[in-house]
Parts: structure tokens; sequence; C-alpha cells
């Protein structure tokens, strides 16, 4: 038999016992079943079982059968729910129900009074299905809302639906129903508990419980209402409490209503009724008077006023119904008869009653207009009413204000006295019902609750936990100065920082919030109040549920409900008890209690489980033996005695709990249940010990709450609201934040675990197995976290010694007793920390008892497994916490005999000590002979203390190695920190082996985040922590780095890796570091103070220097982007000025060295509009240079100082032209010839600025005067005086050259160079995959691709040729490669220079000549990377194979190249391109600029000439006739558009246009002839070779049709960049061709 069967078997479990009432003779009697009772339910007569299986009996008299049974004392099965399985039964006082596993519900028995739910039977004789069906779903057909449990009284049943919403029916207003007529058949649901989380209900005779969890912030998202839908009444309320304003929020609807038992229906009040009542007095029936004119009313007996205290405590800060409640205890004016009786009791020295409601209704008037009666309840006129909800509040805080204003605080004050009088004056009796010691009892309740109301408006610390729900649900307005007593200012003087609420109101661990069941709860109340059942203070009934107050943040557990009394059970095990005690049911003195009580119990007895009946309680409690206890306390059955008997006799000696003494016999009893005049409990047998050590499980966590409990409210507490320094107090506030966790987090495990031991007692209910992360953590955050530890090191508990002493005097009981310290002659302090230690105690005690558990089950079983798991879990815990306390005891002695000064300053809560050298071990190499030096090793830094200094260096950044003994027989260690490097000498090999490894575990501790675990040391640990490392430091030497903080990577004690550093005065550096210094990557900020800008680099470093290519951006708004060396600008880099980078006034791009242009550069002065591009010297304009400007002028020539200084030409637009001596910008000066544009010219010496009159001496020649040539001598050949164009960038190739890895251009190694642009590709990559939006997925396959070094060496054929020319297209694309980032480099400087104001026909000879220089220098650098590569015009073998390959388009091409380049090397033919398109537009504008006259006339002439029809152009063309006639007239025939013949031609030929290279163009010359070829022969039917007078007229149609705008452009950049080896094959001939047809437009003459 396995250990599960023998612990289930029927005969151990649910063993049902008996009695009625109380005697000392009576022995429970047995019941036997054939299974193990789960659940019973007792009502008056009758009882119901549920037992294993779902299977229901009924016992006692059932008058409901129809069939007499025959022995009512013997349990009967109830056969109709045979096929049902039941898993929760309820039983009334004469009805009884019953909850299947689906969530329906079975009724049976009494339903006279609808208590059943079934309409038209007086009694339902077998259990009959009740549908909950919710009427606000929209669904067809009604959807049946599931149950989770029952409960009945009398007349009334209420069942908790699985939504947590509470339904009801039957009779009274106990149901909590807003019905008008009884009884209620149908269930309905309790729509003023709507929107809450309920956790249990329970009935009385007539009244209803409900537990209900507190709303979390979460919960109220209703909004604001500021009037009561029902009794149109204000929800918000104000008061003048002696010093201050309260807002109060306890509205109440039906506050209490006396019901007539006429027909079970409530008797409304007559809504014709004029009177105006106060909401705090309630509207009763004998106020209502038959008549128009309204009665004399009388004083209201005290016991239907509600205490005012209580009701301004008994509303609720979150939302019923959607509304807000409001406390009545409001301004309220007195109704006018009523204040005229008040005021002739009693004369008062205040402002008469009339006067304040005459000041209280005009205030209120302002905010007020009509307001209506309903249902009788008249609003007062007192009241504060807003037009829109969410403006009420503020209303009534304006409205508060003025009224203390008026001083209206103190009368109301008097008035409020005047009533509490009423209470007392006999004439308060005047109506039946007020016994003496009804009055009493509210008089000491107004007592009570009023110096609880003093203590709560009037301290401005002190949140406590009792109020901290009460902190949400009230807002006090201190009232003005004048006015606040000098009590409350004195109390508003202590520090506020003392306000601590020690649990945590979101419960212990929120994230577990589902897991472990809440101890914030609420206890709601409602129907008849006469015994004062419903605890509200009052013997008034309520109509709806109203929340218990004083409950609040009791942590009530479970509540049950006798059949005029209530009891409700904390999770600290206490009882409240209140309702009738006419037999001494409640368990103390008071008869009856209004108010819940707590039961008196002798001390150490913990209650866990309660049940009430007819005039008893049972209690099932914890005592000092492992059993439970059962007490009794109620109504005493005398042997042979009638049930009904003398009540005087009954209650005689009972009111105080009487202990049941029949315990031992029960056994291990897992629940308690009362009903009637009868008592059950059912027990289980303690088989394989499983159940006994259950129980203790339960019991000690029960204990150890209470235990937490007391030490939370009798030492903490004190503690803390005592004067204790401000370290110390925070840390003990920390502690209590975490006692308060860790007390929560017992409390919800205790309340589950009894849960358990009631319902099911099985492993698998057990949290603590599920869940046991959940307490580890929280443990560990209390002592592993070392809250406990932390004030211990800090000293803490010594601090405490004297507030202790003051607090608990100087014999130490109550801490003794707290503690369980049994040792004698222990100090307070070392009382305090046993105390605050005892959490780690019960961790062991967790893992014992769960030992014990497993112990009941096979080694093999699941069960087993689980409970060892946990136990090992916590055992281990335990090692922890006790290591953890070790290091804090050994901690708190060193700091006893360190010396003070330095204590103060070292001494940190978190830090521990591991060890330190005080016996000599450890001393410092080469120190002096008198120096002390102490070393000092704590979990987080190394400390070297001298005589009066110490040194600390963090763990972090500590690196510790042994020195070899065999090179000095020394115990030496060397330890390295960022600034010092120290060598430590051990006193032997042991030592330092100890120190060794103790300084390694706590820097990889340290590095780890973790706790100090040194004392494990275990050989798991690694010998020694990374030498490459994460860490933070501050560097204290001086130096370039002094006060800076460094973050991020380290080796060996330097900063290596990616880190961020930090100085003072705001530089940070942010990238990459090598051997303690910035190398490669990083930003760079430096804040400028005069311009409260910041500088920002961005860039390459080397060294701690910039250097590289980088951005600078300066705070004056300057940006250079370029080259670095040794920390400035130097080599090429370009540096834009001007505030706005958008509209920058210039721009300089150039050379650079040593922070200074010099070199050649190109300088745009865009404010000017000039721009020179030539050279420079110490950033002056130096040797030779060309300026042009925004108004056509020229000028090329000599500068210096940064000035036209020496020979120079000066053109104009209109090319006038000056040669000679300059003395300044634009200023003539010296000898000169100056040119007109006709040719004439003056020879002499000129003075002045250009444009503004010059002086001239000399001779004026106009050599053309008789030469009848119109053509004028050529203009001067400009381009002498300037910068040639092998000199221009040197420093862009240098930089390429250099990132190949050679000093020089063509001085390296080529590997070398191959290995430099893989390392280049593969790190930029690495640099981009960062952010992986910078490239698209083809650019990255591309970069991937570029990686792999090609075949560079061996002979070069026709493949390998194509290879290469694909390899340069794709690296020239991308700006990663080095070729492609010289690329990049020179496209910028080549439109810098020729774009914008550079865009002048002057300048187009020399941007030709400085591609060809582009080409021939990149050329260079080609050949160096394919060493075997031909020179310029060498040749490539022919290769066996068809050509066919080196004809197919490439991606980047847009047509073929012809294929004759392929045979001869070329540098155009490789690189064109690349290169061209990326400069075609600044080029192709210089051309146009130049070619513009020409350009023009010939677009006059194709514009002319087109306007003639096909037939006519190519007579005019002379097209010979013979020849194409016949083709004219087929084209005719086929298209009457006159552009139709050679059309395809013609298409051909405008794609010129379209392409950048000249073998492009070439190319597209090339398709046009064969295309003019294939018309001709297609129509001659006959192969004919052309002879060129055939050709040309037929070309030059086709040229006139294709109309291409700028022909002249396109001629002239064929001609300047054509490859060389094209010029005299086929392509030069063709390209002659178009040139000739471009001159013959331009002449042509139409007659």
């Amino acid at each position: 038999m396995s250990s599960r069967q023998r612990l289930n078997t029927g005969g151990e479990r649910g063993l049902l016992h008996s009695w009625k009432g109380y005697s000392y003779s009576i022995t429970p009697e047995r019941l036997l079943l054939p299974r193990p009772v789960l659940q019973v339910a007792l009502g008056s007569q009758h009882g119901v079982l549920l037992v294993e299986g779902g299977q229901v009996y009924s016992f006692g008299e059932l008058p409901w059968k129809q069939s007499q049974v025959p022995e009512p004392a013997k349990p009967t099965l109830e056969s109709a729910l045979s096929g049902q399985r039941v898993v929760t039964v309820a039983a009334g006082s004469f009805h009884s129900g019953a909850v299947t596993e689906d969530g329906g519900i079975h009724m049976w028995g009494e339903n006279s009074a609808g208590q059943c739910g079934l309409s038209g039977l007086s009694t339902v004789p077998n259990p009959t299905p009740v549908a909950l069906q919710d009427l606000d779903t929209v669904t067809v057909p009604l959807q049946t809302v599931p149950v989770l449990e029952l409960a009945c009284g009398e007349k009334h049943t209420l069942a908790l639906s699985v939504q947590r919403e509470v339904w009801a029916w039957g009779s009274g207003c106990q149901l909590g129903l807003n019905a008008a007529v009884f009884p209620v058949w149908k269930p309905q649901k309790v729509e003023h508990l709507a929107g809450r989380y309920v956790l249990q209900v329970a009935c009385g005779a007539s009244h209803s419980l409900a537990l209900v969890r507190c709303l979390g912030s979460h919960d109220g998202h209703r909004p604001h209402v500021d009037k009561c839908g029902r009794c149109n009444e204000l929800l918000y309320t104000m008061t003048d409490k002696e010093d201050h304003v309260i807002i109060s929020d306890s509205h109440y609807c039906p506050l209490g209503v006396e019901l007539t038992e006429d027909d079970g229906k409530l008797e409304a009040p007559n809504p014709t009724t004029g009177l105006k009542t106060s909401p705090s007095e309630p509207v009763l029936p004998s106020y209502t008077s038959k008549s128009e004119s309204p009665a004399v009313p009388t004083v209201a007996d005290p016991t239907s006023v509600p205490s005012q205290p209580h009701a301004s405590e008994e509303g609720e800060a979150s939302l019923v119904n959607g509304m807000l409640q409001v406390s009545d205890s409001d301004t309220s004016a007195l109704s006018g008869a009523e204040s005229d009786a008040v005021a002739g009791a009693k004369s008062s020295p205040y402002p008469d009653e009339q006067a304040v409601k005459d000041y209280l209704k005009k205030l209120s008037d302002n905010t007020q207009t009509n307001t209506q009666a309903s249902g009788g309840l008249n609003p007062s006129t007192g009241g504060l009413m807003s037009s829109t909800p969410t403006s009420a509040l503020n209303n009534l805080v304006a409205s508060c204000a003025s009224a203390v204003g008026g001083r209206v605080a103190s009368t109301y004050e008097a008035l409020s006295l005047k009533k509490m009088m009423n209470f007392y004056l006999p004439s308060g009796a005047s109506r039946s019902g007020g016994s003496p010691g009804v009055v009493d009892n509210s008089a000491e309740r107004v007592r009570q609750e009023d110096s609880m109301q003093g203590k709560k408006s009037s301290s401005t610390g002190d949140i406590r936990e009792e109020e901290a729900e009460g902190l949400r649900r009230r807002l006090s307005l201190p009232g003005l100065l004048s006015q606040v007593s000098p009590r409350l200012l004195r109390k508003a003087g202590r520090p506020k920082m003392r306000a601590v609420a020690l649990t945590p109101l979101g419960g212990a661990i929120p994230e577990d919030h589902e897991v472990l069941p809440t101890l914030q709860t609420e206890v709601w109340s409602w129907g008849h109040g006469e015994h004062g059942q419903l605890g509200h203070g009052d013997n008034l009934a309520r109509l709806q549920p109203l929340c218990i107050k004083s409950l609040n943040n009791k942590e009530v557990v479970r509540v049950a409900a006798g059949a005029h009394h209530s009891l409700a059970l904390t999770a600290q095990s206490q009882v409240f008890s209140w309702g009738s005690n006419s037999s001494g049911q409640l368990g103390h003195m008071e008869s009856p209690s209004t108010v819940p009580r707590l039961a008196k119990l002798s001390e150490g007895i913990r209650v866990w489980d309660v049940s009430a009946g007819e005039r008893h309680t049972l209690l099932l409690a914890d005592g000092d033996c492992i059993q439970p206890i059962i007490y009794y306390s109620g109504q005493q059955v005398k042997e042979g005695e009638e049930e009904g008997g003398n009540e005087k006799e009954l209650c005689v000696g009972t009111s105080v709990n009487v202990r049941f003494l029949c315990f031992s016999q029960l056994g291990y009893v897992s629940s308690v249940f009362a009903g009637g005049r009868r008592c059950v409990a059912l027990s289980d047998r303690n088989v394989m010990g499983f159940i006994a050590s259950l129980h203790e499980l339960a019991s000690a966590e029960r204990r150890f709450y209470c235990k937490l409990c007391n030490i939370k409210s009798q030492i903490l507490r004190p503690l803390l609201d005592s004067a204790l320094g401000q370290v110390i107090f925070g840390l003990l506030q920390t502690l209590a934040n975490m006692f308060g966790r860790l007390c929560h987090l017992t409390g919800q495990h205790a309340t589950s675990l009894t849960a358990s031991l009631r319902r099911c007692r099985e492993v698998k209910s057990l949290l603590i197995l599920e869940h046991t992360s959940i307490f580890l953590d929280c443990y560990n955050e209390y002592v592993y976290c070392s809250a406990v530890g932390n004030f211990q090191v800090m000293g803490g508990f010594q601090a405490l010694t004297k507030p202790s002493i003051d607090l608990f005097g100087k014999g130490p009981e109550l801490l003794q007793k707290l503690s369980e310290c049994g040792e004698e002659n222990l100090t307070t302090a070392d009382l305090l920390v046993v105390l605050f230690y005892l959490p780690a105690r019960h961790l062991h005690e967790y893992s014992r008892l769960l030992l014990k558990l497993a112990t009941c089950f096979e080694v093999c079983s699941t069960e087993y497994q689980k409970l060892q798991d946990s136990c090992s879990k916590f055992e281990a815990s335990v090692l922890q916490l006790k290591r953890k306390r070790k290091e804090a005891d050994y901690t708190v002695h060193f700091w006893k005999i360190f010396p003070g000064k330095m204590t103060d300053s070292l001494r940190k809560p978190y830090r521990r000590l591991i060890c330190e050298s005080s016996n000599k071990g450890l001393t410092l190499q080469n120190a002096g002979r008198f120096s002390v030096n102490w070393f000092i090793l704590f979990n987080d830094v190394l400390v070297h203390a001298q005589f009066s200094t110490h040194h600390i260096f963090p763990l972090a950044t500590l690196w510790v190695e042994p020195i070899p003994e065999e090179d000095t027989g020394l115990y030496g260690l060397k330890v390295i920190t960022p600034e010092e490097t120290l060598t430590l000498l051990a006193s032997s090999p042991m030592e330092k082996i100890k120190w060794l490894r103790s300084i390694n575990q706590a820097v990889d501790q340290a590095l780890s985040g973790k706790g100090q675990d040194v004392a494990s040391g275990s050989s798991v640990q690694k010998l020694e922590p990374p030498i490459s490392r994460t860490a933070s430091y501050t560097f204290y030497k001086e130096g370039r780095l002094k006060d800076a903080t460094y973050e991020g990577r380290w080796l060996s004690g330097k900063p290596n890796g990616r880190g961020v550093l930090k100085w003072c005065d705001g530089r940070i550096y942010t990238g990459a570091f090598k051997n303690g210094l910035e190398d490669g990557f990083g930003e760079f900020v430096a804040p400028n103070k005069t311009l409260n800008k910041n500088d920002h680099y961005q860039g390459y470093w080397k060294d701690g220097k910039m250097h590289g290519l980088g951005t600078y951006r300066y705070a004056s708004g300057e940006v250079y982007d370029g080259s670095f060396q040794e920390g400035v600008r130097h080599g090429h880099g370009m540096l834009r000025s001007g505030k706005l980078n958008t509209s920058s006034p210039s721009v300089f791009i150039g050379q650079w060295l040593q922070d200074k242009k010099t070199g050649y550069g190109v300088f745009d002065d865009i404010t000017k509009g000039e721009k020179y591009m030539g050279m420079w010297q110490d950033h002056q304009r130096q040797g030779t240079g060309v300026v042009v400007t925004q108004f056509g002028l020229y000028y090329e020539g000599a500068f210096k100082d940064n000035k036209m200084m020496g020979t120079g030409v000066l053109l104009s637009e209109d090319d006038t032209t000056y040669e000679g001596e300059f003395s300044d910008d634009w200023t003539l000066s010296g000898k000169g010839v100056l040119t007109m544009p006709n040719g004439d010219y003056l020879e002499g010496s000129f003075n002045g600025e250009w444009g503004s009159g010059l002086k001239v001496t000399g001779s004026y020649f106009k050599p053309h005067l008789f030469d009848t040539d119109k053509d004028k001598t050529q203009a001067m050949k400009l381009g002498h005086l300037c910068v040639c164009a092998e000199d221009k960038w040197p420093a862009v190739f240098e930089e390429c050259w250099s990132q190949l890895g050679c000093e020089a251009p063509g001085r390296g190694e080529p590997e070398k160079a191959w290995e430099n642009i893989a390392v280049a590709l593969t790190i930029s990559r690495r640099h981009i995959l960062d952010s992986p939006d910078v490239l698209s997925r083809s650019h990255n396959k591309t970069l991937e691709s570029l990686e792999v070094i090609p075949q560079h060496v061996g002979p070069i054929t026709m493949d390998r040729y194509n290879a290469i020319r694909l390899y340069l297209i794709k690296a020239c694309d991308t700006p990663l490669h080095p070729l492609g980032q010289l690329l990049e480099s020179l496209v910028a400087v080549y439109r810098m220079t020729y774009v914008g104001v550079g865009a002048n026909r002057r300048l187009l000879h020399q941007a030709v000549s400085e591609i060809k220089s582009y080409l021939n220098r990149i050329f260079l650098i080609v050949r160096f990377l394919f060493p075997d590569l031909p020179e310029e015009g060498g040749l490539i073998p022919e290769p066996t194979t068809d050509l066919q390959e080196k004809n197919e388009p490439n991606s980047t091409d847009a047509l073929p190249e012809s294929p004759k380049p392929a045979r001869v090397v070329s540098s155009s033919a490789l690189l064109l391109p690349v290169l061209l398109p990326r400069l075609y537009p600044p080029l192709f504008t210089l051309y146009a600029l130049d070619k513009e006259r020409e350009d023009d006339v010939y677009w006059e002439c194709v514009l002319r000439l087109n306007k003639q029809p096909d037939l006519a152009l190519l007579a005019f063309l002379g097209v010979q006739q013979y020849r194409v006639c016949s083709a004219v007239r087929l084209v005719q025939v086929i298209s009457s558009t006159k552009d139709a013949c050679f059309a395809s031609a013609v298409e051909t030929l405008q794609q010129i246009s379209t392409t950048f290279t000249p073998s492009d163009k070439l190319q597209v010359i090339q398709l046009t002839f064969e295309e003019i070829t294939q018309e001709v022969q297609a129509l001659l039917k006959q192969d004919f070779l052309w002879s060129m007078d055939d050709l040309f007229p037929v070309f030059l149609y086709v040229v006139l049709r294709a109309r291409i705008r700028n022909l002249g452009s396109e001629v002239s950049l064929i001609e300047d960049l054509m490859d060389p080896c094209v010029q005299h094959g086929e392509h030069g001939i063709m390209f002659t061709t178009l040139k000739a047809c471009y001159y013959q437009i331009q002449h042509e003459k139409v007659t």
C-alpha cells in the first residue's frame, strides 16, 4: 500500500463528532459515515453533511420531507443530488443549499419567505436547481452565473459568484437589495457591492456579513459623482474639527430604518412630509406624520443617532456604486423646530444656532440651486452641491476655507457639543428602548472615538497602518493660522520624515498578489441591527451593505454569523465579536456590543477557526500542546433541561470563554461548526505523522506571525518614534520596511496554511513548495541583502540602547520575552540583535518541518521530492544567512578596535570586513622603519591605513598577482590599481596564499555584484577574477585625468576597450581606449564657457589625441571635417564657418599642416561671392592661385600675404583682359597690358582698383584696323599662372596611400595593403552593425564580397581584367573601402571647386585637366594593388575565346563598352565609368557655359531646319535621290508623320544625353550608324558599302531630327576625355563625322 493511500484511507480522515451546548458531563458522540466528512452545515433543528465524493446527507428534524424519516438522528442521503458532485453546502434555520462542481445551486427546505428562490412553493422537499441569471448581459438565452459558495439565514440566502459578486434572495432588509416587495423569489445581484472583490459571505438569522478585499489603487477607476443617486443627498461634507476642517466622504444611503413586520414589507416614509432633517439624524418612521403639517419632533434616542466620529469613519475612499461616499458629520443645519428646542435647552457664549444656520445657508447658496426631495429624505440646506461632478470637491474646499475664515469652527464645535449633551440628557431617552447601559456604551464610544479623531487630525507624523487607509479617504485642510491651536503647532513641529507605514499597502509582494491570500480586507454588514449585530455602533437596520470601519486594517480573514451575533477572525489569530451577548456568546463582558470587540482569551491562545450558533460560539485554537483546543462560549445546556429554560440562569458565568475539556479524545480537529444549539467538530487521525506535521507547520507559522506583529507594534514602532540620528533612523526605517514585508508575507502564508488545514490537507496545497522563491527572496532582502546586517554594522543596536531603556525600562523583560532568549545578563543591544535576527531562525524551522513532512512519504514519490527540494533550498539559505551574520559580527567587532577618526569615513552600511593585517601579516615593501602600514580588505575596497591617513582602493579596479619567490626569496604580492602599483610583503607563504585568495575572491564578488562569499571558499570558486573587466573609477592624482571619472572596460589597471571618461569641467569622451588612452573611434564633448555651448568631436583617436578622420563642431558654429594628427588639424580637411551650417558664409577645403591651412586649397567666401583656388601658407593665400567671382571676374596669378600681389591675369565677363602687376586684391599696380574684347589693347603702367577708374600711363594699339578677316586673334591661353592639376589635392591621395600602409605613393607591400583593406572593411562593418539602419542588405552583401581579397598576382588575361574592373566598380561604390573613400573625397573637392561661383567657363580647361590627373593618380594605386596590370597603353594578349562576355552590360554601365579598349589597358577605360558619373553635373555645366554661344547658333539652325518635311529636308541636305527615294516613298506610305524617316536611328542618337563616359557616348554613335545602315540595307535588299559622300548627309539628317540641345558640349566632352587609343579607329572616324555635322549645322544657310 503506497503512502498516499495510507494517508487517505476513509477511516482516518473527516471523522465527525457532535454534541449539544456545553456541560462538564457531555462527551461528543461520533457519527459513523461510509466516507470522510468534508464539511458540515447546521440549521436550527437539522444539519447537512458533505462527504468525500460529493454526496450530501441530511440529519435532524426535516419537516419538509413528505415521507417521515424513520430515524431523524441518523443521516439520510439526498438522492436528488446523486450524479452531481457537490463541493460546498450551507444550512439556514430551516432550509439548506448545495453548490455543485460546475457552480450550480440546489436549494431545499422551508420556502415561505422565498429563501429557496423557487416561487409558488411554501416548502421544497428535495434539492432543486436555482439559476442565477445576470440580466445585465446581452446574450440570449441568458447565461447562468456560476457560484463559489452559499450562506443561509433564517429567511434569506446569499450566494458568492465566481466573479466575486454577491447575489441574494428571500425576505428582509438583510438581502441588501433595493426591493420594495418581499419575498424576492429570483436571485438578484447586491449592486451596492458591485465592483468589489468579495472573499466570503455569512448569514445570521436576520443580518448578513461580507468579507471584502480592500480596493487597491487599480480598482478605483469609476467616474466621480457629487450627489447620491438614491436619496439625493450630497456625497461630500465638511466638518470643522477644533483646529482644522475635515472633508469627509461617509455619506450612507438609507442610514437606518425601523422595520415593521407587516407582510415582510418595509414601510417607506411618506414622501409628502415637508420636514427637513440633518443627514446626521436618520429619518425614522415616527418622525413622519400622515398630516400635511410637520409634527413637532422630539430628540431622537441615543441609539438612533449614529455617533458622529463613527460616521465620519464609515465611508469608503473608493467608490461604491460609482459614487464617492461621504460622512454624515457635515455642516448640516438643524431643522428649525429642533434648533429652537436645543437653543432653549442651554444658553451659549457663541452666536446662536440660527445665526450659524443662516451663515451656512448663505455659504451653500453660492453653489446650491434648487434641490428636490426624494423618497422623503430631503437634503439639508447646509449641504453643498455643484453643477458638475468633478467640481463638487473643489467647491467644497473653497467653501471650507471661507467657513473657517468666518470663525465657524468654534461655533459649530459648540453645536456639536450640544448635540453630544443631548445624548446624555435624561430627555434623550424619551422614546422607548434606550436602556441606561446602552447610553453609557454610546458615551464611552464617543469619548473613545473623539480621542482617536483628535489623534488622527492633529498629528502630522505617526502615519500608522491603521490610518494608512484613512489617509486615502479623508482630505484634511489645516485652517487659518489664527485658529490653529498651540497643541497642533507643537505637534506639527515634529520632523516630517518620521511618517513611516510599516506595512506595504499593496500586499507584501505585489506581483504575487494572486498567489497568496490578501490580508487587506474590510467587513461589510447589512440587515437588522436591533442587537447591534451589524457592528456600526448603533441598533439601526441597514438596507444596504456598509463597511464596519473599526475592522479596517485588522486583517480579518474569516467572518461568521450566529443568530444575533457576529464574529471576525484575524490573521493574528484574534477574534472580534459583536451583537447579542444574552448567553455570553461574545466571549467578553460587554452586553450587548454594537461595535466589534476582542474576545477575551488567555495569552498564547491563537484561534484559527470560528463558528457561531444560535446563542453560542465555537473556537478552534492552538495552545501549548500539539493538538488543537476547542473553546466554547455561550448558552449552557443542563442534562434533561428543556430547550427553553431560564435565560438569567443560563447567562451566569458564561461571559468568558470556557475551555472545552474533551479535546484530547477528538484528535487533530481540522474545523468546527456551530448552529442551532448544536456543535460539530471534524478531526483526522494522525496516520504516518502527516496530519501532526501539517498542524505543526501551520501552528508554527501562526505563532511566528503573532510574534512578528508584536515585535512590530511593541518594539519597532516606538523605536521609530524615538529621537534618533538621521543615518540610524534611515537604516532603521529600511529595516522596518523590510521587516514589515516579511511580517506581511508570513501573515499571508499563515492564512493560506490555515485555509488548507480546513479544506484539503494535502501537500499540493502548500504554497511554500510551489513558490519557495517568494519566501527566500523576502528573507534574503531582510537578512542577506543585509537590512539587519547594515543596521548592525553601523552600530544601530548600540544607538538604540538609550531609547530602548527609556521605552522599555532597565529590566529588559519585554525584549527578553519577545526574543525568546534563554541567556541571562545580555545587554539591551545584544537582545535587540537577537530579536531582529529571529526571522533567520524561522527559516531553519521551515526546513525542519518540511523534512518532517517528507518522512511521511515514500522516497520515490513526487511529494517527497518536492518537500526535499524545498527543504534543501531553505537549509542552503540558512547557511548563507548564518555566514552573513558572522560577517556582520566580525565587522562590528573590528570597528570597535579601529581608530575613531577613520571609522567615521570608512564605516558604510554595506561594507563588511574580510581580513586585516593588524598581526603584521602584510606589510609594504621598502616602508620606513617607523611607518605604520595597516591593510584592511573589505568586500568593496582595500584600505591602506597609515598613522593619520588612509588610502582606499576600490576592488573593481584592483588587480593582484603573486611575485615569484625564486627571484627575491620574499613572499610578495603586486597590487595594481589605475594610479598606483604597490608591492606588499607577506610574513609567510600561508599569509601570502590567504591574502591572494581573499583579495581575488573579494574582487570577483565585487565584480559580479553579489555579496561577500569569502567564507565559502569552495574549490568551485574561480582562482582569479578576469583581467579584463567593466568598472567605474575616479582619478585622484594630479595630471590630465585629475578628478575625471572613467566607466567602461579595463585591462590590468588601464582603461582598455569601450568606455566613457568624464571630467569635472564637463568634458566627456565616449569611445575606444587602448592602454589607458583614447584610441580608436570616439566622441568628445568640451564645453565652451564664453559661448556657453559645447565643442563636439566625433572621429578617430590615437594615444589620447585626435588622430585620423573626424568631424569637429566648434561652439562658434564652425565645423571641420577631415584629418587630424597629434590632436590638431593635419592633412586634408574641410572647414565650414558661419553661424548656421545651412547657409555658411564661407567654406575652405584643402590641406592643413599643424592646424594651419597650408598647401593647395579652395576657399569659397559666400558673403563676398568669391572663390579662391590655390596655394596657402599659415592660413594665408600665398603662391599661385585663381579667383573667380559671382560677377564673372576671373583672376589667376601670384598671391602674397593673403593678397593678389605680383604678376597675374584678370578677365572680366565681356573678355576684357589685363595681364600685368598687382599690389592688392583687384588692384592694378605696375606694368601691364589691357586688351579689349575687340582686340584693341593698352600697354603701359596701370594704377587703381578694377572697376573704379584706372590711372593709365601707356600706349594704345588697334591691331585689326585694316584686317578684312573677321576672325580675331585667339584669346590668350589661360592656366599658366595657376596650380597645375598634378599638384592639386596631394593630401587626399596621401591619405589613401597611408591607409594602404605606404609611407609615400607606391612605396610599400601590396600584400600588406590588401590586409589593411580587409581589416578596414571588417572594422567598419562591425561599427555599422551596431546601427543596422545605415546599410541596406545589398550594401552589406557588397561589403562581404569585398572583404575577400581578390587574386592580385599573376598574368593578366581578359577574364582577370574584367574581374579587376568589376572589383573596382564595387570598391568605389562603398565609402568604407579606401578606394571608395578616396573617390568620395575627390567628388567632394571637385564639386566644392566647380559648383556655385566656381561654375565659370574659364575654368573648363582646369576642370578637364583635374579629371585626367585623378585618373592617372588613381591608376597608380590600382597598379600598386594589381602589380601585373600593364601600364597605360599596354596590351593584354588577345584571348582565344570570343569577346562576347566583355560586351555584356554590367550593373553600373548604362551601355556596354566598345570591345576595343579591352585590349589596350588605359586608366580612362578602367576608371572613367566609376569616376565620371559622379563628376558629370559640374563638368557638363562648365562645357555648357563654354559652348553657350556656339550652341545657341546651332540650336537656332536645328529649330529652323526641323520645320521642313522629311523629303524636303533630305533633298535640301543633298541625300542622293536614286539611293533613298524609294525608301522615302515607302516610309511616307507607312506613316504620314514627318519624323518617321530613320526614326530608330534618331531615337538611338538621342540617348547620347543620358550617358556619362566618352566610351558610352561613342557606343551610342556607333549604334546610330548601325541603325542607319540596317534601314538602308533593308530597302535596297543588298549589301553595299557607304562612301562618306553618301553617309554624311543621311547622318546629318538624323542629327537634326534628334534635336540634341547641347550637342557642342557633348562633342567637346568626348573630344577631351576620349581614350587616346580609340582616336584612330572606327570610333574615331564616327566621332569625327558627328563633329563635322555639328559644325555643318551651325553654318547651314536656308535659301
